[in-house]
C-alpha cells in the first residue's frame, strides 16, 4: 500500500492565502467602497469585529492554555463531566399549590432545577410567607437530586430562611441538599430604587445571613452577583460585566468584615448573567466574567477559588417580544447555545411567552426542551471549551475582558457598586446605551424580527393571561431604578394603538399602494413599504402596478382609503411621481407619501401634494407614529 497523501501535497499547486491576498479581493468587490463601514461592526462598547480573523489574532501565550486551569476561560474542567450543565428552570403559581404542580412538571420533563420567583414588593410571583407555605411549594420535590433556586427581591432574606426551615423538616441529610438562597441586595436596589434598610447595612446582613446558612447546609449559597440587571436595563457586554465584578467586590469586602475568608466567600457566591440572541458575544462574555472572577479572586489572595464560584444564565427578557412570539423560540435557542458554549453551569431559558404573561404548560415545556435537546441529543454539553482556538472568539473575549475592567475601575474610583449607584453615574451611562441602542433598532441598523422587519398582520394565533400588577413599592427609593427595558416595546406600542384603531373603528389603518410600472419596476419599494406599514400596524392596499397616474388615482377612488404612498424606480419618479401625487389628491387623498428618498425632486414633489417620505434608515418609530397620528386622529 503506498503512502498517504498529505493535504499538504494536495493543496502543493494552489497560491498560499494570505491576508494582503484576501484584501485586494475584497477592494475589488467593494468598488471604492470604505472598508471599516462596509465591512467592520463594532459591539454596544464599541469593540471593533473584523471579518476575518487569522493566526496574527491570536493572543500571545493562547496556544498554551487549557480547560481547567486558572484564568478558567476555557472552562472549569479539563474535560466534561455528565450532560454539561443544569437545567434550571423558572417557576411561578398565584398559590404555592400551583408553584408546586409547576414546579414537579418542569422536574418531571427533565429539568434538574427549580428557580422558585417569589413575590415580592416591585415583583410578581409565588405568595409565600411562612415556613408552611414553603413547604407546600417543595412537596414531593426530591431535595436530595433537585436544585432549588430563590428569587424573592426585596424579601430575600426572610424567603431564605422560610426555604432553610422548611428543608429542615423535610430533608434528614442536610449536606445533600443544593440551594441557592440568592440573597443579593445589591441587584435588588439596583433594580427597583429600593431597599429594606441602609444598603450597607443589607449588605452586612445579607453575608452574615448567607454564612449561616452555608453552615447548615453545606452544598448551599447564599449569594447572588446579578449582572443581569444591567444587561436587562439596556446595558452593554462591558457594563454587564463591571457591574457584576463590583458586585463581587462589595460583597467580598462584606464577607472579610464578618471574618468569612475569601476563599469560603467564593464557595457561597452564585454570578449570574443575561444570555441573547447574539451567540458569540454571549460567549465572550462569559468567559470574560470568568476571566475577572479569577482576577478578582488572584487579588484577593485565594486564586484557586475562583472555580468554586458557580456561574448561572438566564436567558434575556429585554430580547422578548409580544408580537409574533414564536420567533423568540429561534432567541432563546441561540441564547442557550451561547450559554452552553460559553461555560455555563446552569441554564434557565424563560417560556417564549414570558413577555405576554403567565406560561401555559406548551411554553414552559418548549422553553425546558430546548436545553434537553441541546443536551442530550446534540451533546454540547460534553465537548470541553467548544469555542475554544477560535481567533475571533479569543480577541473579542480580551477585548471584553479589558473593556469590562476599566468600567469596573471607574465603579471603583468613584467608591464601589454602591456609592456609584447613589451618584446615578452608573444607571445614566446604561441609559445611555440603551438609547444609542433603540436609535439602531428604530432606524433599521439592528433589526428585530417580527418586530421592526417582517412583521406579521394579524392574530398570531397566541394568547396568554397577563401577569397581575406587583405589590406596590413603599416610600419613596434610595436610587434611581435600573428598570428593565425590552427592546420591542416602541414598536408594540405603535401595534397596540393600531389595534385600538381597529376595534373602535372596525377596521384598520390603511394606506393604498399606488405602485407605478410594471412590477419590475415597483416591487423593492411596494414590498419594502408594505413592511414598514405593518410594523406600525398599518395595512396595505396592493396591486401589481398602474401603468399611469389617472389609473392608480381611479384605483385609489374606488379602494376607499384615506392615504396613498407612492412606489417605483427612480426613473418613473421623475416623470410621473408629481402627476400622480396631484391625480391621487384630487382623486380624495387625504395623505400623500412616496416611497424612496426625495433626492432633487423634493421641492417639485412637496409642491404637487406629497406630504412625507419612507425610506430605510429613518426613525421608524417618530415617522410611523406621526403617520399613524396622521390617519387615526
Amino acid at each position: 500500500m503506498s503512502d498517504p497523501v498529505s493535504a499538504t501535497a494536495l493543496a502543493a499547486d494552489f497560491p498560499k492565502a494570505d491576508r494582503e491576498t484576501w484584501m485586494r479581493l475584497v477592494e475589488k468587490a467593494l468598488k471604492g467602497g470604505d472598508f471599516e463601514k462596509r465591512m467592520v461592526s463594532h459591539t454596544a462598547d464599541g469593540l471593533r469585529i473584523a471579518p476575518l480573523y487569522t493566526l496574527t489574532d491570536a493572543l500571545p501565550h493562547a496556544d498554551t492554555a487549557a480547560p481547567g486551569n486558572p484564568p478558567f476561560v476555557r472552562g472549569l474542567k479539563s474535560s466534561q463531566e455528565g450532560l454539561g450543565w443544569g437545567i434550571e428552570q423558572v417557576v411561578v403559581g398565584d398559590t404555592p399549590e400551583a408553584a408546586n404542580a409547576a414546579a414537579l412538571a418542569e422536574l418531571e420533563g427533565g429539568a434538574s432545577g427549580v428557580v422558585l420567583r417569589l413575590a415580592a414588593p416591585g415583583q410578581v410571583g409565588i405568595p409565600s410567607a411562612g415556613t408552611a407555605n414553603m413547604k407546600r411549594i417543595l412537596e414531593g420535590i426530591y431535595l436530595d437530586y433537585a436544585s432549588v433556586a430563590l428569587d424573592a427581591g426585596l424579601d430575600a432574606v426572610r424567603a431564605a430562611n422560610d426555604l432553610a426551615a422548611a428543608v429542615g423538616e423535610i430533608v434528614a441529610d442536610p449536606a445533600s441538599v443544593r440551594l441557592r438562597f440568592d440573597l443579593d441586595p445589591i441587584g435588588t436596589l439596583a433594580q427597583t430604587g429600593h431597599c429594606l434598610r441602609p444598603a450597607a447595612e443589607a449588605v452586612a446582613e445579607a453575608v452574615t445571613t448567607s454564612a449561616g446558612l452555608k453552615s447548615r447546609y453545606p452544598a448551599s449559597r447564599g449569594i447572588r452577583v446579578d449582572g443581569r440587571v444591567a444587561h436587562e436595563a439596556g446595558g452593554s457586554e462591558g457594563q454587564e460585566l463591571a457591574v457584576t465584578a463590583a458586585s463581587l467586590v462589595a460583597y467580598l469586602r462584606a464577607f472579610d468584615k464578618a471574618g468569612v475568608t475569601p476563599a469560603d466567600a467564593f464557595a457561597q457566591i452564585t454570578v449570574t448573567l443575561s444570555a441573547d440572541a447574539d451567540l458569540f458575544l454571549v460567549v465572550a462574555k462569559l468567559r470574560a466574567a470568568r476571566r475577572l472572577i479569577a482576577r478578582i479572586a488572584e487579588a484577593s489572595g485565594a486564586a484557586d477559588a475562583a472555580a468554586h464560584v458557580h456561574l448561572a444564565v438566564t436567558s434575556s427578557a429585554r430580547m422578548m417580544t409580544q408580537r409574533d412570539p414564536w420567533t423568540n423560540m429561534l432567541r432563546t435557542t441561540a441564547a442557550t447555545l451561547g450559554a452552553t458554549f460559553g461555560g455555563a453551569d446552569a441554564i434557565t431559558v424563560l417560556p417564549y411567552t414570558w413577555a405576554l404573561g403567565k406560561p401555559d404548560a406548551f411554553a414552559y415545556r418548549i422553553a425546558r426542551n430546548s436545553q434537553i435537546v441541546a443536551q442530550e441529543e446534540s451533546s454540547l454539553g460534553r465537548v470541553t471549551d467548544p469555542a475554544g482556538g477560535s481567533w475571533y472568539v479569543e480577541k473579542l473575549t480580551a477585548d471584553l475582558a479589558a473593556t469590562a475592567w476599566q468600567r469596573f475601575q471607574a465603579i471603583e474610583a468613584e467608591g464601589g457598586i454602591l456609592a456609584s449607584l447613589a451618584s446615578g453615574t452608573i444607571q445614566r451611562d446604561i441609559a445611555a446605551t440603551a438609547a444609542a441602542r433603540d436609535k439602531a433598532i428604530a432606524t433599521g441598523k439592528q433589526p428585530l424580527t417580527g418586530t421592526s422587519t417582517f412583521p406579521l398582520l394579524g392574530d398570531d394565533g397566541i394568547t396568554a393571561q397577563p401577569w397581575p400588577e406587583p405589590p406596590a413599592l413603599a416610600g419613596e427609593g434610595l436610587v434611581a431604578p435600573m428598570a428593565p427595558h425590552r427592546l420591542a416595546a416602541p414598536f408594540e406600542e405603535l401595534r397596540d394603538a393600531a389595534d385600538h384603531t381597529t376595534s373602535r373603528t372596525g377596521h384598520a389603518p390603511t394606506v393604498f399602494l399606488a405602485s407605478l410600472g410594471t412590477i419590475a419596476d415597483h416591487t423593492a419599494r411596494t414590498t419594502w413599504v408594505k413592511n414598514q406599514l405593518a410594523v406600525a400596524g398599518i395595512a396595505s392596499i396592493v396591486s401589481d402596478g398602474f401603468a399611469s397616474p389617472d389609473e392608480a388615482a381611479a384605483a385609489f377612488r374606488d379602494a376607499g382609503a384615506t392615504a396613498a404612498c407612492i412606489c417605483s424606480s427612480d426613473a418613473i419618479y421623475a416623470e410621473q411621481a408629481a402627476k400622480t401625487a396631484k391625480a391621487l389628491t384630487e382623486a380624495g387623498a387625504e395623505h400623500v407619501l412616496l416611497a424612496g428618498r426625495p433626492g432633487d425632486l423634493e421641492a417639485e414633489l412637496r409642491a404637487a401634494g406629497i406630504e412625507r417620505f419612507l425610506y430605510a434608515g429613518q426613525n421608524a418609530v417618530e415617522v410611523l407614529t406621526e403617520l399613524q397620528h396622521q390617519l387615526t386622529g
